[in-house]
């Protein structure tokens, strides 16, 4: 695929944008009225795309109190038959209204032999999938020019075909793609410890360097009978290990209906902004 980019000035320019959370609709009340407590917001770019009206709206509203930045879900940028032009489209369209400091999307598929599967799925840790990845990226690129950051896929089974450690596999798509990176620390602990590793360890072997977002969900459920969560403590640990270490840019909060209150959520927020401070993350 040629040679292996430098990290840009693009990412190094990057602003820090803090704390903030993983949007979901029946929260709009709520983060429009706790507007002090929040940085930013990630939505998920699918519920925007052929979207009503009323959820533009709720999307116009949002824009005018906070920076927006979308995470795609389909776009499928390891597969080997090339990106869906009519979605990318689409999701160039909304980074354009949006003008995120960047963007962001998964380091999987969704799309195998023409047929959707409906969520990201891992690829097998080999050169052919770093390959097919970078050659759509080039298509990506064309076409939307913020910054993109990838993120790792969530699984339970480790994918046939596979000759490399996750870690060494993400620093491989990242140099080739040129991209930044989004790390689910809950779900690269979950896998870390399934595998029988120090999740530490595996982290400290990541590309800190490009690591610009940050999220983790501590109350996240075991996915399968055969997943062993990492004690919440460990999470916080690798969290930590990588605010202090990597040029982190933000921290997203993910939540789901475990949350009590948004006032819970809110304390987890200002968790994170003070593990920041400690580290001059942000102001």
């Amino acid at each position: 695929m040629g040679k292996k980019t430098e990290i840009s000035n693009l990412l190094a320019k990057l602003p820090r944008l803090g704390v903030g959370l993983s949007y979901r609709s029946r929260f709009f009340r709520d983060v429009l009225q706790n507007q002090q407590s929040l940085d930013f917001l990630e939505i998920v770019a699918d519920d925007y795309l052929f979207a009503p009206i009323d959820k533009l709206k709720e999307l116009e509203r949002l824009t005018q109190h906070f920076t927006v930045i979308p995470h795609a879900l389909r776009l499928s940028l390891g597969t080997a038959e090339g990106v869906d032009e009519a979605y990318l489209d689409e999701v160039a369209a909304l980074v354009r209204r949006l003008r995120p400091p960047w963007w962001s999307e998964y380091i999987g598929y969704t799309r195998s032999g023409g047929i959707n599967i409906g969520q990201p799925a891992p690829l097998p840790f080999n050169r052919q999938a770093i390959d097919a990845v970078a050659r759509n990226m080039i298509t990506v690129r064309r076409r939307i020019a913020a910054p993109l950051i990838l993120e790792n896929v969530d699984y339970t089974l480790d994918v046939p075909g596979g000759d490399m450690s996750e870690p060494d596999f993400v620093n491989e798509v990242l140099a080739w793609g040129g991209c930044g990176m989004l790390l689910d620390v809950s779900s690269f602990c979950s896998h870390a410890t399934r595998r029988g590793e120090d999740p530490l360890e595996a982290a400290s072997r990541l590309p800190k360097d490009r690591i610009v977002q940050l999220q983790f969900d501590t109350s996240r459920e075991p996915r399968s009978t055969k997943e062993k969560p990492p004690p919440p403590n460990e999470v916080w640990g690798v969290l930590e290990s990588i605010v202090k270490e990597a040029p982190v840019r933000g921290v997203v909060i993910e939540q789901n209906d475990k949350f009590a209150s948004f006032e819970k959520l809110v304390d987890q927020i200002n968790n994170v902004r003070e593990l920041g401070r400690r580290h001059n993350r942000w102001n």
